[in-house]
């Protein structure tokens, strides 16, 4: 992970808040499927997962009802579980979905890490979370992905019988690679979100995992990653290519953070785009 992995500029409003989203559900992206009434009949709950390293503070969401619906793991970016990401939740289970969004930064504290506004341009305060991201080895990752996949599939709504999906923003990206790779028999579907780091020179690489996995993927790229690393997407096409893989992979007109309400980078247009994507990919992964 580096610095240009992570979103830019300042965050100026991370905390978006259920009420501003009801609100004014076509400016922030809730247009659509999910209306405002089916995201108000969503069920939602604070979950604490034991794994390996600990407890993990985490928020699961699904239809009002038994069910049984499919399963997702949502991967928040590098500011982690907060108000924006359970409103992102909350709009998927009401697609149909059991979603958990846990806090991946459990080992140094409860979710939400950041309290307020806050500058990526600021060295001190990047310091922070580039510290709790380093104590998630790639290890720690894989046993935390193999609890929550086990929590998921231990709750009532959920269809075992159905694959589960898991998709990431900005350092989840990768962290998505990962989960498909530890649970190949689970996930049926991958999706990447101005993911940081999918291809890199190290044979720790996440892309050099696809072909340990058993799923469809759609990854949306960030014009301006593309422009900083333009040979990332042919490594990965290339790489589905040879693993047999059902792939998207395509460059959104938007920048670094494009799909997460209340980033300075925040493209309604293209962040709906990029949710209709992966609704169809689920849809069809995940029957």
């Amino acid at each position: 992970m580096c610095d240009n992995d992570i979103h830019q500029g300042l965050v100026e409003d991370w905390s978006v808040t259920r009420r501003m989203f009801m609100a004014t559900g076509a400016a922030v992206g809730l247009a659509g499927a999910a209306t405002a009434q089916a995201v108000a009949n969503v069920t939602e709950k604070n979950v604490t997962i034991k794994t390996p390293d600990g407890s993990a503070d985490a928020a699961l969401f699904h239809p009002a009802g038994t069910g049984p619906w499919p399963a997702v793991l949502m991967w928040p970016d590098i500011m982690g579980l907060r108000p924006v990401f359970r409103e992102m939740g909350r709009r998927l289970a009401a697609e149909g979905y059991v979603v958990l969004v846990p806090n991946p930064f459990y080992r140094n504290a409860v979710a939400p890490v950041i309290d307020g506004t806050f500058d990526f341009s600021n060295p001190e305060s990047r310091k922070i979370l580039f510290g709790y991201r380093a104590a998630m080895s790639d290890a720690a990752v894989d046993h935390d992905a193999a609890a929550y996949l086990g929590f998921l599939d231990a709750q009532p709504q959920v269809d075992k019988g159905r694959k589960a999906g898991v998709q990431g923003y900005c350092m989840g990206g990768p962290l998505s690679f990962r989960t498909a790779a530890v649970a190949s028999a689970r996930i049926g579907a991958v999706a990447s979100f101005h993911g940081g780091g999918l291809t890199t020179d190290q044979p720790s690489s996440p892309h050099l995992l696809i072909p340990k996995t058993d799923a469809a993927y759609l990854v949306a790229v960030a014009q301006n990653d593309d422009a900083k690393e333009p040979e990332s997407k042919t490594i990965l096409r290339k790489t589905f290519d040879a693993a047999g893989k059902t792939a998207t992979v395509e460059v959104y007109p938007a920048d670094h953070g494009w799909c997460v309400p209340g980033s300075q980078a925040y493209n309604h247009d293209a962040a709906e785009k990029a949710w209709a994507a992966l609704l169809a990919m689920y849809r069809t992964a995940l029957a």
